[in-house]
């Protein structure tokens, strides 16, 4: 007795792609629940040459696409990413054809559910094709999602690279259940009309564009890339606007100074976990070496009265060396004091302190 489609679509979930792969040449039948499965969730990254300077598997994937027209409906993620081999290698002016193919074929897969886009060198083609677009924004134009849920964006930028234009705009204000946003390269604020984006839980991207994106939406994770002196006193009160309280705040992509966090504890009392890297040339405490130089965060934590979970392992070993477990727990049971509220500690070295339910501190073993 066959199973039925269903039964096979259950069974061949379990399945890593190359076996899917082999699988679809099975059998008629075993292909077309395989190839649904395969290309409903698709993962691609070119790297681009001087020998090879399009990408090429994109490209394939787009052809096979075209000749699949009953597959659009099965797509529910998309994440392609083109990148360089030597960043001495200049642009080819044909990437600007490429995003055009690929657009013909991504504003066909209307069920996405997760898009993420980063398109290398694509933006620093030079500018002579009208309109002037961003290269996202040559994919995305002419795409409604409306199933949306996550959204990656970005290429490669560069002094002089087409900035985004309405185009993006229009197309975030399309995406009435996005709950996710990640925008690598977009660092101006977008004015998104205030209706839209309602259901935005997380942000990742500059810290201007936060601040115009934040105010009236229930943004509960916030994730900031540039550098520190990006965040300031103009748009970090913006940032507190959103209308659940802003819970996880991560400051991994930046060499964060100990004034900032500082201004972030008086505009983001709310945080409940912080992930930071220290930018340890500017030393918490003169009077100690390695680890102990971290003592000075103590003034710090103490004016975030929410905070339970701390990750240092960003800043990496090279600034403070490898501490001994002795001091990392002295600096858990100063931490602790001064903001009662912390449970769980990730120190430069990655390894992880949890406070028990004796009140004390406890190595986790990796």
């Amino acid at each position: 007795m066959a199973l039925p489609n269903e039964t096979l679509s259950a069974i061949f979930q379990e399945l890593s792609p190359s076996s899917l792969a082999v699988i679809a040449r099975v059998s008629t039948r075993f292909n077309g629940v395989a190839e649904r499965l395969l290309y409903s969730s698709v993962y691609i990254t070119d790297t681009l040459r001087e020998t090879s300077p399009l990408p090429y598997r994109t490209l394939w994937w787009c052809e096979a696409m075209r000749r699949r027209a009953h597959l659009f409906d099965s797509a529910r993620k998309l994440h392609i990413r083109w990148q360089v081999d030597s960043p001495s290698c200049p642009p080819s002016p044909y990437l600007v054809n490429a995003c055009e193919q690929l657009a013909s074929v991504v504003r066909l897969l209307v069920p996405l559910e997760s898009l993420d886009l980063f398109l290398g060198p694509a933006n620093l083609v030079p500018g002579h094709h009208r309109p002037p677009l961003h290269a996202v924004e040559r994919v995305i134009r002419d795409c409604r999602f409306s199933q949306l849920r996550s959204c990656a964006l970005g290429a490669e930028g560069a002094k002089g690279a087409q900035p985004y234009t309405g185009t993006l705009i229009a197309f975030l204000a399309s995406l009435t259940h996005l709950r996710h946003l990640r925008l690598s390269d977009a660092h101006a604020a977008l004015d998104v009309p205030a209706g839209a984006l309602q259901h935005l839980s997380s942000f990742r991207g500059s810290a201007d564009a936060a601040a115009s994106l934040l105010p009236g939406r229930p943004v509960q994770y916030l994730s900031l890339i540039g550098e520190d002196s990006d965040v300031n006193r103009e748009n970090l009160p913006r940032m507190t606007r959103t209308t659940v309280p802003l819970r996880y705040l991560d400051l991994s992509a930046m060499s964060v100074r100990p004034l900032l966090l500082r201004n972030v504890s008086t505009y983001l009392p709310t945080v409940e976990s912080l992930r930071v890297k220290l930018a340890l040339r500017h030393t918490l405490h003169y009077a100690f070496s390695g680890i102990r130089i971290l003592a000075g965060l103590s003034s710090v934590l103490n004016a975030f009265p929410h905070l339970s979970f701390l990750d240092l392992s960003p800043t990496g070993i090279d600034g403070v060396g490898r501490a001994d477990s002795l001091e990392e727990l002295a600096l858990c049971r100063e931490w602790s004091r001064a903001c009662p509220s912390l449970r769980r500690i990730i120190f430069p070295s990655s390894t992880e302190w949890i406070l028990d339910n004796d009140a004390g501190w406890t190595l986790i073993q990796s």
